[in-house]
């Protein structure tokens, strides 16, 4: 929250030293040194269009497709370990009852 202040301020003290005709341009925010639209390397893709080049897929495609892949992991080997013992205590249950 202070640093929050601190951004206000530091904006508020840089309008007021500004010239009315250059006031628009010193609220407009710059990206400085973000780089965005210089490429390392090869460009990447959606999962969906090379599915079977996980290399060339784009980071958040690769990390949603192996968090899902280990959670459907996961989940086959609980069902499939704990498969039928839900049934013998119904059964148990049932049978103590007749």
């Amino acid at each position: 929250m202070a640093t929050l202040a601190a951004v206000a301020a530091r904006r508020i003290a840089t309008v007021s030293r500004t010239s009315a005709s250059s006031q628009a341009a010193s609220l407009i925010p710059r990206r400085g040194l973000a780089g965005a639209a210089d490429h390392h390397g090869p460009p990447k893709v959606d999962c969906w269009k090379e599915p079977m080049n996980p290399a060339k897929w784009k980071e958040e495609h690769f990390v949603i497709v192996s968090l899902t892949g280990w959670g459907l992991l996961f989940y086959g080997g609980y069902k499939f370990l704990t498969r039928g013992k839900g049934k013998k205590e119904e059964n148990a249950v049932e049978t103590a009852k007749k």
